[in-house]
């Protein structure tokens, strides 16, 4: 389910070139603070992809939200083991 989650968040990011070291970037509106540049436009997909990885698993971690994202929910466990 979370490789899934992830497919369907990449397919709602953006990107756009701005003015910088690494030109392009990329963001994933509907997840705040999902975001990543990159000095091309596959090395950006590349760490939009990593930094959306992060994120999920951060908040699952932190029992925090998932946004839900054409219909597919995440909810984060009770309690981790440790």
């Amino acid at each position: 389910m979370l490789i899934e989650y992830m497919n369907r968040a990449m397919e709602h990011a953006h990107y756009e070139i701005i003015e910088d070291e690494e030109p392009y970037y990329g963001e994933i509106p509907e997840l705040p603070g999902v975001w990543a540049t990159g000095e091309t436009l596959e090395a950006c997909r590349r760490n939009l992809a990593s930094a959306l990885e992060d994120w999920l698993l951060f908040s699952l971690m932190q029992g925090m939200p998932i946004p839900p994202l054409d219909g597919l929910e995440i909810h984060p466990p009770k309690r981790l083991a440790a």
